[in-house]
């Protein structure tokens, strides 16, 4: 299979949705009432203010830009230059709003605000602003359209099609940790192992630690360990039949069983390990079972049976 995600590859600059109109324009305050105000009640509306000598707004302004223009129009970016328009300050000042430095942005929504930030925010801060401001409107990003529908092929079996919608979504949104995760384990499926191993080999640190790539990489683990203990079944059941302490091969078992699709008789093989020495190899079986747990998914139904039969037998 020829390789169909670089990592690396930055995406397009993301201009107006579909050609529409900008969401984006410079107000004032003639305008204030129509263009934030009035359109607030149907979409929510960000106010940028700021000012030609502050540093912190040359950062943060941009950022916005970027971020509004992500959202494809649903939600929408007006800029306020304070030094131009005093009165208008002097009123928002009045009515409680904190406009003594800037930059100050606002959140408008149904005509009223409903958030607010000072301050020069990174973009995945501002990011998680905005996706508040949509959640409090009943919507959401674009991109987070994007990841359900990826996760739904991928529910889907339609492996190829989730790739490509997650790597669509990882290149627009370079730190979104969910994104990797899912063009990593998309190779995983269509069997690009190394590929997809070489994906979380190029992520830094701060999306590296994500439980989400954290669970790609013990599957890819354990798809290795498991294809050689998968040869060796029954062997380790022959040793076990002479020896059911011999833990090792009960672990082992567990591993080619997990590699067999047979997630309750991995999840069995290892509680029985530890029914019967717990403490064994620095708690090996326990162990062994996490990373299956880490592996499978946190929601998995496996997991979730797993874990309350381990907290049952450590907890009892």
């Amino acid at each position: 299979m020829d390789v169909i995600f670089d990592p690396n590859r930055q995406g397009p600059a993301a201009g107006p949705a579909g050609g529409g109109a900008d969401p984006i324009k410079d107000g004032d305050q003639k305008t204030f009432m129509q263009d934030v105000v009035e359109a607030s009640r149907e979409t929510p509306v960000l106010v940028d203010f700021w000012a030609t000598w502050c540093g912190p707004c040359k950062t943060l302004t941009p950022t916005l830009e970027k971020v509004v223009r992500a959202a494809g129009g649903r939600v929408k970016l007006v800029k306020i230059d304070i030094d131009k328009n005093r009165a208008l300050v002097q009123q928002l000042t009045q009515l409680g709003l904190p406009l003594q430095s800037v930059p100050t942005v606002a959140a408008f929504w149904q005509g009223q605000i409903a958030d607010l930030f000072q301050g020069a925010l990174p973009e995945g801060e501002v990011k998680k602003f905005i996706e508040g401001l949509l959640k409090l409107a009943g919507g959401q990003m674009p991109t987070a359209d994007m990841l359900a529908e990826a996760k739904l092929a991928a529910e889907e079996g339609d492996h190829q099609g989730a790739l490509e919608i997650f790597g669509s979504l990882a290149q627009q949104e370079p730190e979104n940790a969910e994104a990797f995760a899912g063009v990593a384990r998309s190779l995983m499926a269509l069997g690009e192992e190394e590929q997809a191993l070489q994906v979380l080999a190029s992520l830094p640190p701060k999306l590296a630690g994500h439980p989400e790539v954290a669970s790609v990489r013990s599957a890819l683990e354990l798809a290795a360990e498991g294809r050689e203990a998968r040869a060796k079944l029954a062997e380790f059941e022959q040793r076990l039949a002479a020896d059911p302490n011999d833990h090792a091969a009960r672990i082992d078992l567990a591993v080619a069983l997990n590699a067999n699709e047979d997630r309750a008789g991995a999840v069995e093989a290892l509680l029985d390990a530890i029914r019967r020495d717990r403490a064994w190899n620095d708690e090996a079986a326990r162990k062994q079972l996490l990373k299956f747990f880490e592996a499978w998914g946190f929601d998995d139904p496996a997991t979730l049976a797993g874990r309350r039969k381990l907290s049952s037998l450590l907890f009892r």
